[in-house]
């Protein structure tokens, strides 16, 4: 029934994002990392994306527990944070139903979840593989076209990389590593980045919630 129930709400038009009651949603997960890390950010993306498209999408953001039934009421849900994340049995599983049902996550590094947050994408998709997305993927080509993803801060030297979990040719889980998207998407005065970079991250965040929305 949960599965038929979300299928039925992702099938409402784009149009109905004029409703100020649709709401995505930040994952709220056990292991000690900061889930709530970098809280004005989806909230800015969200202002951002109804500018652009003249959308009322609330910009209240509610966290959400990964063992929850609660995921199905959103279509799009991130993921962020510094350290350490574990997720149960249960929890993968339930993350995963909800992704093969419409679902879509997104999972921002904010430097130091790689070591952990691989193992535990294992759990939720495991006889999947993480793959590297090429810029010809529709995720990059969406209302803004990008050939390299934007990177607000450098931390080691390695280049910005969007990995993706595909499950019957839909993306369904878009981890975005050494990018820094979230801290773009944050208030200018926390980390003091400059304007086009800004502009950046939140153009790709527009991206990617229009490919989630719409596919």
């Amino acid at each position: 029934m949960k599965k038929l129930i979300y299928i039925f709400f992702l099938l409402i038009p784009f149009t109905s994002l004029s409703q100020s009651n649709f709401k995505v949603a930040v994952l709220k997960y056990n292991g000690g990392g900061d889930y709530y890390a970098n809280p004005t950010s989806v909230p800015n993306l969200i202002k951002f994306f109804n500018n652009v498209f003249d959308t009322k999408i609330s910009i209240d953001v509610p966290y959400v527990e990964a063992e929850s039934q609660a995921l199905y009421q959103y279509p799009f849900i991130h993921m962020t944070g510094h350290g350490n994340v574990v997720f149960s049995p249960i929890e993968a599983k339930n993350i995963r139903e909800y992704l093969f049902a419409g679902g879509f996550l997104h999972i921002d590094d904010n430097y130091g979840m790689d070591q952990f947050i691989r193992t535990e994408i294992k759990k939720i998709f495991p006889n999947n593989e993480l793959v590297e997305l090429p810029f010809d993927h529709p995720i990059f080509n969406q209302k803004y076209k990008f050939n390299s993803l934007p990177k607000i801060h450098e931390h080691d030297d390695k280049r910005p990389q969007a990995f993706g979990i595909i499950e019957n040719g839909r993306l369904v889980c878009l981890y975005t590593f050494e990018t820094d998207l979230g801290d773009g998407w944050e208030d200018p005065q926390v980390h003091n980045d400059i304007q086009n970079k800004r502009q950046d991250a939140l153009k790709m965040g527009v991206n990617i919630l229009m490919y989630a929305f719409n596919n």
